[in-house]
């Protein structure tokens, strides 16, 4: 019986089986032993201890179940929105109502916002990007986050807040890339600008900072939903 479900596991990794059927072959595979264990057969015994021994490594080799994929997907497109709804409430400010004179960074990661990108992407390379660019967008923000706190300016606990949820976020694709074995791309130090001496200076470089954050969360939010809508059912 057992050389039986032997071949039904080469079945399964041919590709024709489903995960859920490869786990009950080897839940059968442990009853089996269990029962050939009972009725005093030592070397089922022996086999039975092995196996045990060697589950954990068993459940770690196989990827995550679909299901648990698109709720993890649906999490991460949960917190880019409320992102991007704090970038926007934060944008309302009346104080953001001029226009940016000049740019301040040089090191914002570059958003692509075109519909046509989404059709190519690809799962692995784009997870990692976009965890590279969080990085990014969040060593920019810590660094706003010291200026502002410098010149007392009003949007500082907004601020602080939009930060944590920056790292809750970075925490959720990190977990998300480590099931789907994306690699982290190594993140350069950014390219920040001297710290403003003017208060309008500080409100300039929110202002920039903020609008291309909104850029990149309305961009993560349709690749999430993306990736997510090619997952099997």
């Amino acid at each position: 019986m057992l050389f039986g479900r032997v071949e039904t596991r080469s079945y399964y990794k041919s590709g024709t089986g489903s995960w859920d059927e490869h786990w009950c072959v080897v839940y059968s595979c442990i009853i089996d032993l269990l029962s050939s264990a009972v009725f005093g057969d030592s070397s089922s015994s022996l086999l039975l201890s092995l196996l045990l021994a060697q589950l954990h490594l068993l459940a770690s080799a196989f990827p995550a179940h679909p299901r648990k994929i698109q709720t993890d997907f649906d999490k991460l497109t949960n917190q880019t929105r409320h992102l991007l709804k704090l970038t926007q409430d934060l944008l309302k400010d009346p104080v953001f109502g001029s226009e940016i004179d000049h740019h301040r960074f040089k090191s914002l990661p570059a958003i692509s916002s075109r519909v046509s990108d989404l059709t190519s992407l690809e799962s692995k390379p784009t997870l990692s990007q976009l965890h590279a660019d969080l990085k990014s967008f969040e060593h920019h923000f810590e660094w706003l986050n010291r200026i502002t706190r410098k010149q007392q300016h009003s949007s500082i606990p907004k601020l602080t807040g939009m930060i944590s949820h920056i790292k809750s976020l970075i925490n959720s694709l990190q977990r998300q890339m480590t099931r789907t074995e994306a690699p982290q791309i190594p993140v350069p130090s950014p390219s920040l600008p001297p710290n403003p001496t003017f208060h309008w200076d500080v409100v300039q470089s929110s202002q920039e900072l903020l609008q291309q954050f909104r850029l990149f969360c309305d961009w993560a939010s349709r690749v999430f939903l993306t990736l997510k809508s090619r997952l099997p059912a």
